[in-house]
């Protein structure tokens, strides 16, 4: 696809709305579908959206709209960002209103907890019969929407699908690089910000630069491990949506994961961090399924059996610490 598209962003959340703003300002028709009635609301009639993205003015040629199936009509390209946990009941609910031929992209980062599906398995399966396109990289939306350079990766195992996208969301201050191994961009994705949440909970003891560095370099390599074993390229995690995406998620004070690892870090519980906050932290959701996959596949991730254990058996901080450091000695490289 070539030239001006019709364009569907389902998911009013921060990052879907930077997107949805991004494409408008490309020449895109763009119809972004919230759930939230005041979403909706701002967007079209003061172009902004003070919940999820406040103080950013929006394209004024943005639209919004809490009717899913009449957002969709006509879309050549649909981008989902929708929360990992809600995605297939998202995209489920209105299959039937997509397009022919339209390219599906799935901005969503995260592994589904029950079957530990990726975000484009997810999508593919509830909307058969379409490209499907996974959109990944270090890209904090308030940054994207007030212009600053971003660099992202669009995957799909369709090149040409894969170069719409590229073209559809491609500006002066935001590039898009194509790759097909989705695999493993989609869990650089995923797996960083279980990883920004660790890094958080060292910040929050109030540990040093040592620590982090150590840290974020070994969960890379947790990463790659994984990704290597489930098919994936193990040069894609030294890539955007790897390495990139990790050392943004676990070092940027607007990251919500690292945001909750420090309140863990300084004592506050799970519960109480999360308790009215509209954002979802991924990390935290991911935090289960990570491990999880991990343990199918039979592949060793310490920092994030650590996490999990922090985060939902109770165990304290500096003990993890402490026990990552005790383990047995062993070289660098497998």
């Amino acid at each position: 696809m070539t030239g001006p598209l019709t364009c569907t962003v389902v998911g009013g959340g921060a990052w879907g709305t930077a997107i949805a703003d991004r494409l408008v300002r490309n020449g895109h028709a763009v119809t972004l579908w919230a759930r939230e009635d005041d979403v909706v609301h701002a967007v079209n009639t003061r172009h902004e959206n003070p919940r999820f993205l406040p103080d950013i003015p929006l394209a004024p040629g943005l639209t919004a709209s809490s009717d899913i199936v009449a957002a969709l009509h006509g879309a050549r390209l649909v981008v989902y960002a929708a929360p990992s946990h809600v995605l297939r009941a998202v995209v489920a609910s209105c299959a039937g209103a997509i397009a022919e031929g339209a390219v599906l992209s799935v901005a969503t980062k995260g592994i589904e907890r029950d079957t530990l599906a990726l975000m484009t398995d997810v999508v593919a399966q509830e909307a058969p019969s379409h490209a499907v396109v996974a959109v990944s990289g270090p890209s904090f939306a308030a940054e994207v929407a007030t212009g600053q350079p971003t660099a992202v990766v669009a995957a799909s195992a369709s090149r040409d699908a894969a170069a719409t996208v590229q073209r559809a969301m491609s500006a002066a201050a935001f590039r898009v690089y194509t790759s097909d191994d989705v695999t493993g961009v989609e869990l650089g994705g995923a797996l960083k910000n279980v990883m920004a949440v660790a890094t958080g909970i060292l910040d929050g003891l109030g540990m040093g630069y040592n620590p982090r560095a150590a840290l974020m370099t070994r969960g890379l390599a947790e990463m790659t491990r994984l990704g290597v074993a489930l098919g994936a390229r193990p040069e894609t995690f030294a890539g955007l949506a790897g390495l990139g995406d990790l050392v943004l998620t676990c070092t940027g004070a607007l990251s919500r994961n690292r945001a909750v690892g420090v309140a863990i870090g300084q004592g506050q519980t799970l519960a109480d961090f999360l308790a009215g906050k509209d954002s979802v932290a991924e990390g935290v959701l991911n935090a289960h399924s990570a491990k999880a996959l991990a343990d199918r596949a039979g592949v060793e991730m310490p920092i994030i059996d650590a996490t999990y254990r922090i985060l939902f058996e109770g165990q304290a901080p500096r003990e993890a610490v402490a026990e990552l450091m005790a383990r047995e000695l062993r070289a660098e490289r497998d």
